[in-house]
């Protein structure tokens, strides 16, 4: 249990031994017998071979011993019934728990002899280690035998921030009945919002959090054709949201806070942009920019630049190469974009500040059919997820002049491979058409992914890491199933 509950429990056992006061006034007191494997004397108690913690020790006991034990928990609250004990030992007994709160309610206790116990030093006594920092008593050295890194160190010795206790997981935390492709988030009027594209019915819904019903419900959509990704963009306070379709064009809306609606604004010109897959969004210097990438195969993947009033083509990438995936990221302070393509390697382009345009720099060697790619940071370092979907999914650490091999992960179906960092969590969401999505987390010592969870999610295609009151959520779209909302707990292992 944790601290905040502590309270709790004493006023409970407090009414606990209030209650049986008031059943057995106006009684004759009968004086507690000396349990039949425990030999007592006035002031002395000696348990042998005890089957558990007595309740019947006479109150006035001031020793209590206890030797090879044939209990293996010390439960919380075991001696409130002695609050007299002076001295408390425990000899050559094997506890595989000792519960929080186990010596509560012995304000004269001067002794605890606990040698000769084999204790596993984990997150389950990590309260001993306080309570051994905090107590009046005198407590002679204790040792760990376990885990390895703890063996043969004096329990007394041990700090509490020793105690990594603190693990995460995702759990389900709201279900959205609807196939969906991308998911996006933005921030606007002072909250976070979330929009959807669903590609069955066409819409791009737009999700906010219901404060009163401590939810995400839906207040808006922008209904189209064929939609494959809704991408926002937040501009000197106006939201635009770009809408990319498979069929009847892409087109650029408005948010119009007085008719509270979205207004079509702009349509993308459809004899390069045909096919569009991915839309990425990005700011350089003052300067606003989208690229669309194009999968057909007579489509360009294209830059759009604001120009105050709407998005221009500014540059054209790639011709014929059919393109499914763009990423922005800075290397080494400089703006760069990754296109991946089922047709070659990720081909890294570079920004050019002389032409204001992005320049060809190199291929990613051995990744052909990278389907996606999405970076992260740790520290300064750049690594790269790139998503496969048959073969390996990989983690790329950039190394000055290229990106190197650091971590292969098994994939099978995987369409997405996403990067996620929560407060102080980095993760990796290795998605799979096939069998359960991986989660793995970032382990600062391997400097590398390690498994973390399982979610079963269908066909998935994207996910997103949402942040509002305080909560922190996981969106993970399907393309076969319901899109799932997850949340992100962090659980004490020490409670």
């Amino acid at each position: 249990m944790g601290n905040a509950s502590r309270p709790f429990r004493r006023i409970a056992y407090f009414l606990c031994l209030l209650s049986v006061l008031l059943l057995t006034e106006g009684k004759k007191p009968v004086k507690p017998k000396c349990p039949a494997w425990c030999t007592c004397t006035k002031d002395n108690a000696l348990c042998e071979n005890a089957r558990s913690i007595p309740r019947s020790v006479p109150p006035d006991v001031i020793s209590l011993s206890f030797v090879r034990s044939a209990f293996t928990k010390i439960p919380e609250g075991s001696f409130l019934l002695t609050p007299s004990l002076q001295l408390l030992l425990f000899t050559s007994n094997t506890f595989d728990v000792i519960s929080d709160d186990a010596f509560m309610g012995l304000p004269h206790l001067e002794y605890l002899d606990l040698r000769g116990n084999a204790f596993n030093c984990d997150c389950k006594l990590k309260w001993l280690v306080e309570w051994l920092g905090s107590t009046n008593a005198t407590v002679e050295d204790i040792y760990c035998e376990s885990p390895p890194e703890y063996k043969k160190r004096k329990i007394n010795s041990l700090s509490s921030k020793e105690f990594d206790c603190i693990i995460t997981e995702f759990e389900v935390f709201q279900s959205l009945p609807y196939q969906s492709l991308s998911v996006d988030t933005f921030s606007y009027m002072n909250d976070e919002h979330v929009v959807i594209a669903q590609p069955f019915t066409g819409k791009c819904i737009f999700l906010e959090w219901d404060h009163v019903e401590v939810m995400f419900r839906n207040y808006d959509n922008i209904t189209g054709t064929s939609t494959v990704v809704c991408k926002p963009i937040v501009i000197e306070s106006q939201l635009y949201v770009i809408v990319a379709q498979l069929f009847g064009g892409s087109h650029i809306y408005k948010r119009d806070i007085f008719a509270n609606k979205f207004i079509k604004i702009q349509d993308i010109e459809i004899l390069k942009i045909r096919k569009p897959n991915d839309i990425e969004t990005f700011r350089i210097a003052e300067d606003w920019y989208f690229v669309v990438a194009d999968s057909s195969k007579a489509g360009f993947t294209t830059v759009y630049k604001w120009n105050g009033n709407g998005f221009y083509s500014h540059q054209s990438l790639h011709a014929w190469y059919r393109d499914t995936d763009v990423e922005f990221l800075e290397i080494a302070g400089k703006p760069h974009l990754i296109l991946s393509s089922s047709s070659q390697r990720p081909v890294i382009y570079q920004w050019n500040k002389g032409t204001n345009e992005f320049v060809k720099r190199f291929d990613i060697q051995d990744m052909e059919d990278a389907y996606a790619v999405k970076h992260f940071k740790v520290k300064e370092d750049v690594y790269i997820c790139l998503t496969r979907f048959i073969g390996d999914s990989k983690v790329m650490k950039w190394g000055g002049s290229a990106f190197l091999d650091l971590q292969r992960m098994p994939s099978r179906g995987s369409m997405v491979f996403q990067p996620l960092q929560i407060r102080n969590y980095q993760y990796a969401i290795l998605g799979s058409d096939y069998s359960f999505t991986q989660v793995y987390y970032w382990d600062a010592e391997k400097a590398k992914f390690v498994k973390f969870q399982e979610l079963n999610i269908q066909a998935p295609r994207s996910f997103i890491h949402v942040s509002i009151d305080k909560r922190d959520f996981l969106f993970a779209s399907s393309f076969k199933g319901t899109t799932l909302i997850y949340k992100h707990v962090r659980v004490d292992l020490s409670a």
